[in-house]
């Protein structure tokens, strides 16, 4: 695995976070360095620049390194990639002092003059970010979009003309292609959460835009809530919760468990807030006296935007991990965030704690998990999916 990112005269030793991980996945990708050859050829400048969806920094290291002066706003989805470009920065000795860190959801700011984005897998979450910038950007700002050449086709020049402006492609350059588009100035309005009904658990999901499964429940998760765990669990972690659906599930099985959400993403997170309160999760405690209802006053869901679980509080020690984790990362398909999963539930794991993960046969989780913990059982499966169990 390559470290050296060199460009155009800008010279970089990048990690993807975290850099221990058992990956041989560089921090870059052409289209990172196609986007940094396209400013520097075209000698394109702002005051203020937004950069989205920088995977690990490549290009937010890359605009440090030009232009030390210059005011940066990053916005990410994902806890990895924030952490990845503040780790690179300090690995380059780049003083992030004229950075300011977005997530997702927060509010743009209004004085932009250019935009650098990467081109996300999802589609639909990239026309959400299309249209939150409908609503700063004056007429005639440029964004500037690196992609795959492979990805880039009219309907996407189309779909990104309807929420923004007007856009063409570069030629080809290492396989990929340089997006430019010009603001309208036309505000558009954003998409709401997809919600819809789990009849048979008696729960309403409701998804924000770069959320796994957008409206339906995913058939890993199916099988997996068919298939919960029996005991008395007490303190229960959703590692990789997405939406929440697990973690939901696991307070009506164990009504007297604390609940930790976590995931990379911070609208995951979010979703999974939102569910816990639409559905009216909270234990509620009567009043002998009055003879009212009313809420516990020990909080039993907490939600966490982690890198797993790297930072969650040292005092979070649960007897049941139950996980579904993902094999990919952006476009890259990969075991090692399954990997880092495994770890750290064992060693968050109370002894004799138990982790109970859905994933697809190929994968054989079975051989990580079993080296990990020394034990490994299959409880239950389907011609796609396997359910494994492994205690502490």
């Amino acid at each position: 695995m390559t470290t050296q990112f060199a460009c155009s005269g800008i010279e970089l030793e990048l990690f993807r976070y975290p850099s221990q991980q058992a990956s041989n996945l560089q921090a870059w990708d052409a289209a990172d360095e196609h986007l940094v050859k396209y400013l520097i050829d075209t000698e394109i400048t702002a005051t203020t620049t937004a950069i989205i969806n920088d995977n690990f920094g490549a290009l937010t290291c890359g605009l440090t390194m030009q232009h030390p002066h210059g005011r940066l706003l990053v916005e990410t989805d994902a806890k990895t990639s924030l952490l990845g470009c503040q780790h690179n920065l300090l690995h380059n000795k780049l003083v992030p002092t004229n950075i300011h860190w977005l997530n997702s959801r927060e509010t743009l700011p209004q004085n932009i003059q250019l935009v650098l984005m990467k081109l996300p897998k999802n589609l639909h979450y990239f026309g959400q970010q299309l249209a939150r910038l409908s609503t700063v950007l004056p007429a005639g700002t440029q964004i500037l979009i690196g992609a795959k050449a492979k990805s880039i086709n009219a309907p996407l020049l189309a779909s990104i003309e309807k929420n923004l402006g007007p856009a063409s492609a570069s030629l080809a350059w290492k396989k990929t292609r340089v997006i430019s588009c010009i603001s309208d100035g036309k505000i558009r309005s954003l998409a709401k959460a997809v919600s819809w009904n789990v009849e048979e658990l008696k729960l309403t999901i409701s998804n924000l835009a770069n959320v796994f499964a957008a409206n339906k429940l995913d058939i890993g998760a199916r099988i997996m809530l068919d298939n919960m765990p029996k005991g008395e669990f007490k303190h229960v972690i959703d590692l990789g919760c997405g939406n929440g659906i697990l973690g939901l599930h696991a307070k009506q099985c164990y009504p007297n468990a604390q609940i930790h959400f976590v995931d990379d993403s911070d609208m995951a997170i979010a979703s999974a807030k939102h569910n816990w309160q639409t559905n009216q999760l909270d234990t509620q405690s009567q009043d002998l006296q009055t003879q009212d209802l009313q809420t516990e006053q020990t909080p039993q869901a907490f939600f966490h935007w982690d890198d797993c679980l790297s930072h969650l509080p040292a005092d979070v020690e649960p007897d049941l991990v139950i996980c579904n984790p993902p094999f990919h990362q952006g476009e890259a398909i990969t075991d090692h965030i399954a990997w880092q999963m495994f770890v750290d539930a064992h060693k968050r794991l109370k002894k004799g704690g138990l982790l109970h993960i859905v994933g697809n046969r190929h994968l054989a989780y079975h051989v990580k998990i079993n080296r990990i913990f020394k034990n490994c059982t299959t409880v239950a499966s389907n011609g796609k999916f396997v359910i494994l169990q492994a205690i502490k």
